[in-house]
Order: structure tokens, then C-alpha cells, then sequence
């Protein structure tokens, strides 16, 4: 028997429009709105959720100790 470390990962996504004079910049007040806590993702932006094995260990069975 194993032991697995499995990792699980969820996205969720959400789409804002803003007024800026360029990308960088529309991406900067995007973040800076993110990080104020002016936009909020939430179980209603769920996208995806994905499942990885990212570590595996062997049981050692009682008669191999």
C-alpha cells in the first residue's frame, strides 16, 4: 500500500472593465482594486478544479519492519 500527497487546485475568475490609458495600466488599477478588497472572486466565478498526485510513499507492511 501507498501513501499520496495529492494536491487540489481551484480557479476562479471573473472579468472587470476599467477605463485606462493602457494595458499595464489597466491591469495596475485592477490589482491595485484586488488588493483593497474591492473585488472579491467567489464560489459564483468558479471555473475549474484540477486534482494532481504530487508525492508518493510506500507503506512499509508489519512484516518488512
Amino acid at each position: 500500500m501507498k501513501k499520496y500527497l495529492v494536491e487540489i487546485t481551484e480557479t476562479l475568475q471573473k472579468q472587470i472593465t476599467v477605463s485606462a490609458n493602457s494595458r499595464e495600466e489597466a491591469e495596475q488599477k485592477v490589482k491595485e482594486r484586488y488588493k483593497n478588497e474591492d473585488i472579491i472572486l467567489n464560489e459564483n466565478d468558479y471555473v475549474d478544479t484540477d486534482f494532481h498526485v504530487i508525492k508518493e510513499t510506500r507503506i512499509m507492511n508489519h512484516d518488512e519492519r
